[in-house]
């Protein structure tokens, strides 16, 4: 789908690091301001694979989305403090996160520039989404433009999910008690679904029990010496 460039250039949060913003682009929104009551520690730090989920999910998305955006509450001094320095990250605070996750969402999304096409999002508890899966999920609004685009594992639908600019008014638009399901179920109709071969998707870690089996197939990252 053919559109116009328009780059932008931001002063980033990064001493000397200019943020490069390009108008229509997708933006991520990474949630991660809950108080990780089952797990016990906050599940931003948990490590997979040599790095924590939260800077795993950042650097992924960052490949396809700028900015990325990340939405903190409980922890959030600890958090920030355990993660690698990131360029380009823009960090949102949740005042009341006991208001549930519509409330991260909705600070995440007053913090996305005017000018993003679209925002892909995903709660931290998902860190085992595959790099191509958020390419292909990019690629297919670029061509498309719908509203929702949604991954799809065997039949269950999962994260992220990218939504359209029109969503994103609509979304910021309510009150903090509306049902963002029931707002999200509303554009199915003209949703685009795409299957993905990638479990990481519908992988929910949110309890001991579910970290242990992450682990148990986790893969030390390879890096890069210089």
């Amino acid at each position: 789908m053919a559109r116009g460039v328009e780059v932008h250039l931001r002063q980033s949060a990064v001493a000397g690091a200019v943020e490069v913003i390009e108008s229509g682009g997708i933006a991520g929104l990474i949630l991660s301001a809950g108080a990780s009551r089952r797990m016990g520690t906050p599940k931003a730090l948990l490590q997979y694979e040599g790095e924590t989920f939260l800077d795993r999910l950042i650097r992924i998305f960052s490949a396809v989305c700028s900015p990325v955006v990340v939405v903190l509450g409980y922890h959030s001094q600890i958090i920030r403090q355990g993660l690698r320095p990131h360029a380009g990250v823009r960090f949102a605070t949740n005042p009341d996160p006991d208001r549930g996750m519509f409330s991260s969402l909705q600070c995440g999304l007053a913090m996305i520039p005017p000018e993003m096409q679209a925002v892909m999002f995903t709660p931290v508890d998902h860190p085992d989404i595959a790099e191509d899966t958020v390419e292909r999920l990019a690629g297919l609004f670029r061509s498309q433009a719908a509203p929702l685009t949604i991954p799809v594992y065997q039949r269950e639908h999962g994260h992220p999910v990218c939504i359209s600019r029109a969503v994103i008014n609509h979304l910021t638009s309510l009150p903090v008690t509306a049902n963002a399901n029931d707002i999200l179920h509303s554009y199915y109709e003209n949703a685009s679904f795409i299957e993905i071969a990638d479990p990481g998707i519908v992988s929910d870690i949110d309890d001991p029990d579910a970290y242990r089996q992450l682990l148990s197939k986790a893969r030390p990252r390879q890096t890069t010496t210089p």
